[in-house]
């Protein structure tokens, strides 16, 4: 199996989750994009009512020709259930997110609802953070002070570029740095540390968040429950 179809094995099993009457948080990325179209097909077999949230345009846009009803978050009751891509997963069922730069849209969902599922390819499974590089949405008001403060703290900041060549911007319109750190050993330090720092408008680090793991992999799907 190719990395697209361990994807969609385990995004296909996350929407088993997906129960009538939820109001549903959906995530971005490439995995998500299998996971809404098994959402929308088990709403047209099984006429669910469901009412979704989406972290991106992309994934609204989707979702609503699929024939799910997305609102706004500030219109919506608290979330059911949130269900998501990560770019890494350490031992310890902490992540990175980011890698579509949607990362502070999907925090800000993650943390609105009552339970988080990742859905991930085995790739994604690490002993610890880091390879992937770790997203910063940052405002451009002052981010070459902040890039300098980064670089003074060996954590190898980059900004990140867009397919013509200039900083990418985000859906609020700020900019994204990249963190190259290759091990990340404390990431409630750093995520503490990063917090406190003016011009960081969200990190992706997302910590003590994910309720399950559903993984695609070679030999089937696995669920792995995060202990807490």
């Amino acid at each position: 199996m190719n990395m697209n179809q361990l994807k969609k094995s385990a995004a296909v099993q996350a929407a088993k989750f997906v129960e009538d009457g939820m109001m549903l948080g959906l995530g971005t990325g490439s995995t998500v994009y299998y996971l809404v179209e098994a959402v929308a097909k088990r709403v047209q077999e099984e006429k669910l009512h469901i009412v979704a949230v989406s972290t991106s345009s992309r994934t609204a846009k989707q979702a609503s020709e699929l024939g799910i009803k997305v609102i706004d978050l500030n219109d919506a009751p608290t979330l059911d259930l949130t269900i998501d891509g990560a770019d890494e997963i350490d031992e310890n069922f902490q992540g990175i997110k980011g890698g579509g730069a949607a990362h502070l849209l999907e925090k800000i969902v993650a943390t609105n609802s009552k339970r988080n599922i990742w859905i991930v390819d085995q790739s994604k499974l690490v002993k610890k953070l880091g390879s992937f590089p770790l997203p910063l949405e940052v405002i451009p008001f002052g981010c070459e002070k902040l890039f300098q403060r980064l670089t003074a703290e060996n954590l190898h900041p980059e900004y990140r570029l867009d397919e013509n060549g200039q900083r990418l911007r985000t859906h609020n319109k700020n900019f994204v740095i990249d963190l190259h750190m290759s091990a990340i050993e404390h990431p409630h330090i750093l995520a503490d540390w990063l917090d406190h720092q003016t011009g960081i408008v969200e990190h992706g680090l997302f910590l003590d968040i994910v309720n399950q793991v559903v993984v695609g992999k070679e030999n089937g799907v696995e669920i792995i429950n995060a202990p807490r």
